[in-house]
């Protein structure tokens, strides 16, 4: 079975041109996740590098299975400068290894929070998994591998988390279309939710 990272890097540096820092995270009884930088312009991106290497498997199933199954890489971008975003390290690792950790599925319209500011003074603790297809493509693997897809993160502020619970991730989306918010922001207050 072929290694999946490095198809995986070679796919990001294709889409987001060349890291520009990185660093590695280990969690007990997890694999390795590495969190990658990529600065273009006055958007700093954040890839995560490692969650793909094994397929997510259903949290009921009694044996998961090593080789079919979901993988994605979750990928963050936000206005470089206006907060101290490199601190988002830690957090998105956090994510990236709740698949083994705890078992979950990470999929468009999850909310995935940390419980934590995302990065220090961040209105955020969590956010709305995007669709894939858009910055980064699908990174097709040899049968009977499934995929790698590439997630966007939305961060959320907990009045959108909670709001989302409610009325669900297509009707925060088109809150946030309609007032033209600034998803980058990394200081934006929440959409109005009245």
């Amino acid at each position: 079975m072929a290694d999946v990272l490095p198809l995986v890097e070679a796919r990001l540096r294709t889409a987001l041109g060349e890291p520009d820092a990185r660093a590695a995270v280990t969690f007990l009884g997890t694999d390795r996740i590495e969190v990658l930088r990529f600065q273009e312009g006055d958007i700093v991106r954040y890839a995560t590098l490692g969650m793909s290497a094994q397929p997510m498997s259903d949290p009921t199933a009694v044996v998961a299975d090593p080789v079919k199954g979901p993988r994605v890489e979750l990928v963050l971008s936000v206005r470089s400068g206006l907060a101290d975003t490199d601190k988002v390290l830690r957090p998105l690792a956090v994510l990236a290894a709740s698949p083994q950790v705890e078992g979950v599925v990470v999929a468009p319209g999850a909310s995935l929070d940390v419980g934590d500011p995302l990065w220090p003074g961040a209105p955020f603790t969590s956010v709305l998994v995007g669709e894939p297809g858009g910055l980064v493509e699908d990174l097709e693997l040899d049968e009977p591998l499934d995929p790698v897809r590439f997630l966007p993160l939305l961060p959320m502020t907990p009045n959108e988390a909670a709001w989302k619970r409610v009325h669900g991730a297509q009707a925060l989306q088109e809150r946030w279309l309609t007032s033209g918010t600034d998803l980058r922001d990394p200081a934006r207050r929440s959409v109005p939710l009245e």
